[in-house]
């Protein structure tokens, strides 16, 4: 068995998330593997690497950045988190009196990330007044 790197899944993981993940039809140019592009798709989001860096091992990343695209959009990621959540869930190992969400934003000051403030508008020395 191959060592298990940083960032992928297990084989338990992957079998939890499989039957979610769109069948391949076999028509036109061969479809990478779903688990290899699925670690290959974790290891951008872990790292914060561009795609384009994305190591060999995990495919091309073209085919990674596609699907995580076309995943997105058609509601394959959302199944799948909605999948595990119920599963968790129904485990009692999802506390929901834990749970929430925070939007409240507040304008900081320019101040606060260094600019000037108020009582100094910019940032010159004052001029020096002659006596």
């Amino acid at each position: 068995m191959a060592r298990r790197r940083r960032y992928e899944l297990t084989d338990q993981q992957f079998e939890r998330i499989e039957e979610a993940l769109p069948e391949v039809d076999g028509r036109g140019r061969p479809y990478e593997d779903h688990r290899k592009v699925v670690n290959g798709i974790f290891w951008v989001l872990r790292s914060g690497a561009p795609w384009r860096d994305l190591p060999e091992r995990y495919g091309s990343w073209w085919a990674a950045h596609d699907r995580f695209r076309r995943w997105a959009e058609d509601g394959t990621l959302q199944s799948i988190v909605d999948k595990l959540q119920g599963e968790l869930d129904a485990e009692g190992r999802v506390d929901w009196e834990q749970l929430g969400a925070d939007s409240t934003t507040i304008r900081a000051s320019r101040s606060a990330a260094g600019g000037p403030t108020d009582d100094k508008k910019g940032t010159e020395p004052p001029e020096k007044t002659a006596e």
